[in-house]
């Protein structure tokens, strides 16, 4: 499978949170989806630390601003980062929210970083990223460290921020952001903005991007397959309901297949097209019955009694409440690999 990395959950919990054995729970910690962490995850180079997964390269100090910043600060802090020649290097940026986001251990908590991982002064608050939020400009991505959600806060708030640089391997996509906008939510050039949307690193999308049938569509860039109509049980669900659907799903042999199975947090978030909100999907995507929230089968381990969910409307990555009747059943499989 394509541009998408394991979550690193390795254990299951009920609706209660209770720890339960992950065999036949369907749950993300049994299936493992994505390319696997490396047995040497991070590897210290002087003041800069590779990340072998995706092979960006972070400053080890995860508070290198020393104390709270606007967006724009940020931004221009990077410049002087940059200008000073950091670490030896020139070309360090605010990462953009899946680069961010790839660090995010999800069988961790404050902060949500893998276990035994390098990195000094991690603060457990909100992180910025170099991402515009489509649905208010004003506002760009940011991702919390005590627990890994992922929101958008207003552009003259104050957070930190944690360099990063480097290409990559070709793991991660590119989020799909492709305007600028000051701190207003006023539209600018994007040429020196250091923004998302002028360097737009990451793997390019295909053209097209999805192929659809009847039931079906087939996602090229990750090769992952979705139902088409993106409501399985057509009215909100607790988790374990959504969990049950889709053994149900796989009962009846749904479009021909057996092997469906609820989306780990980060299959649900490789859909989202950041130029657009309401849904935070490409323009021309083919689903249909789209809804605001989607369960994902990967526990919060911040809170075992809640799970991660999809805000599509927003591109927003939250939780949800377990045994509450609330989001809604979004199946997905695999293409066979090669």
């Amino acid at each position: 499978m394509r541009h998408i990395w394991q979550t690193g959950q390795v254990r299951c919990y009920d609706n209660k949170g209770m720890e339960v054995l992950c065999a036949g729970s369907n749950q993300d910690g049994e299936y493992r989806v994505g390319q696997p962490w490396p047995d040497i995850r991070f590897e210290v180079q002087g003041a800069v630390v590779r990340d072998n997964l995706t092979g960006l390269q972070w400053t080890r100090d995860a508070n290198i601003g020393g104390y709270p910043v606007s967006w724009q600060e940020a931004l221009a802090q990077i410049n002087l980062l940059n200008r000073d020649g950091y670490g030896g290097f020139g070309d360090w940026r605010l990462p953009d929210r899946r680069e961010l986001r790839s660090l995010m251990s999800y069988q961790a908590r404050k902060p949500s970083l893998p276990v035994a991982h390098p990195f000094q002064n991690v603060f457990l608050g909100w992180y910025w990223t170099s991402t515009s939020a489509a649905i208010h400009p004003a506002y760009a991505w940011y991702v919390h460290l005590e627990g890994a959600r992922m929101f958008y806060g207003g552009k003259d708030q104050y957070s930190l921020f944690w360099p990063v640089r480097g290409t990559g391997n070709g793991l991660l996509a590119v989020t799909g952001a492709a305007r600028c906008y000051d701190e207003s939510g006023r539209e600018i050039p994007c040429p020196g903005s250091g923004q998302d949307a002028e360097l737009q690193t990451g793997f390019p999308w295909p053209q097209p991007r999805f192929v659809a049938n009847a039931a079906l569509v087939t996602d090229k860039l990750t090769d992952l397959v979705w139902a088409r109509r993106a409501d399985a049980t057509k009215q909100t669900v607790s988790w374990d309901q959504a969990l049950q659907t889709i053994r149900e799903l796989n009962q009846g042999g749904f479009a021909g297949m057996s092997n469906w199975r609820l989306p780990n947090i980060n299959e649900l978030e490789s859909l989202v097209d950041c130029r657009f909100h309401s849904p935070a999907l490409p323009a021309d995507h083919p689903f249909e019955e789209l809804q605001e929230g989607y369960w994902s089968s990967t526990t919060s381990f911040f809170e075992t009694d809640w799970a991660w969910v999809l805000y599509l409307h927003k591109g927003a990555c939250g939780v949800g409440h377990k045994p509450g009747p609330t989001f809604h059943v979004w199946p997905v499989t695999s293409l066979p690999g090669p």
